[in-house]
């Protein structure tokens, strides 16, 4: 297995690229750069393509346009371009480009991308439509430094796409614990997740199901999670039943 891996921010590059040397792959090609305006991995004048990519590109962000000139690596084409002050669908289409025909992706987004409208919305219709979003699943708030937003993970699949039916959702927002001023997973909370996705486990529609295309298009392609997965707490109505029991009567 050969990692590669690009960032702006050259102090964050030069860390990576630490973590790759303590963690036993010194052999990781880091690169720093702006990935959207001059990627570094190529393959004569496209984009190399990769087995797997992982993302945390950052949210929302204003400034992706900045330096690039038009769309030569045609990362939008068939998709759209993005709106010039929200970036979240550029970093996906440029992972998307960058997978293999068979590769899959997980990218971590703020739930915008789920259900913002306009250019944003075609980019969504086109993304369910060629199945290439095989599961969603919604993060708990206050997970990332620097933003208290709760974010979900988009996982890509292209080799699955063409017989793709539905999306995997799931909605993890609840499981969490208190670290200070942030919220954490828990060992747990990640394993629960992990095995639902693994097993698309419907065992607990408040928790994950997955959801028809067509569901999906009556919805308008809005991707929000509340629409599909009703993870609030059912009303206990036991107590409410024992009291009605239990109160007095009286006799006319």
């Amino acid at each position: 297995m050969t990692l590669y891996g690009q960032e702006k921010d050259s102090s964050t590059a030069g860390l990576a690229r630490m973590n790759m040397i303590l963690h036993h792959n010194p052999g990781a090609v880091i690169e720093q750069g702006n990935t959207l305006a001059d990627p570094k991995f190529l393959e004569g004048d496209q984009l190399k393509t990769f087995d797997y990519v992982v993302a945390n590109p950052p949210f929302s962000d204003k400034r992706w346009s900045n330096g690039l000139t038009g769309d030569k690596f045609q990362r939008f084409e068939g998709f759209g371009t993005p709106p010039d002050k929200q970036g979240d669908y550029a970093y996906l289409l440029h992972i998307i480009r960058s997978l293999k025909s068979t590769g899959r992706a997980a990218c971590i987004l703020p739930h915008g991308v789920l259900f913002r409208g306009n250019a944003e919305a075609e980019i969504r219709k086109s993304l369910v439509r060629r199945g290439l979003i095989q599961a969603i699943i919604g993060l708990p708030a206050n997970l990332f430094y620097g933003t208290g937003i709760p974010a979900c993970i988009l996982v890509i699949d292209k080799a699955g796409a063409a017989a793709r039916k539905g999306i995997f959702m799931i909605d993890a927002a609840q499981g969490f614990m208190k670290d200070g001023p942030k919220n954490r997973l828990r060992e747990r909370d990640i394993h629960r997740i992990v095995d639902a996705f693994n097993t698309l486990d419907e065992s607990d529609p408040r928790y994950a199901r997955m959801v028809g295309l067509d569901e999906i298009e009556k919805n308008d392609f809005n991707l929000n999670l509340p629409r599909y997965i009703d993870s609030g707490t059912p009303e206990d109505r036991s107590e409410e039943h024992t009291s009605e029991l239990q109160s007095p009567c009286t006799i006319s």
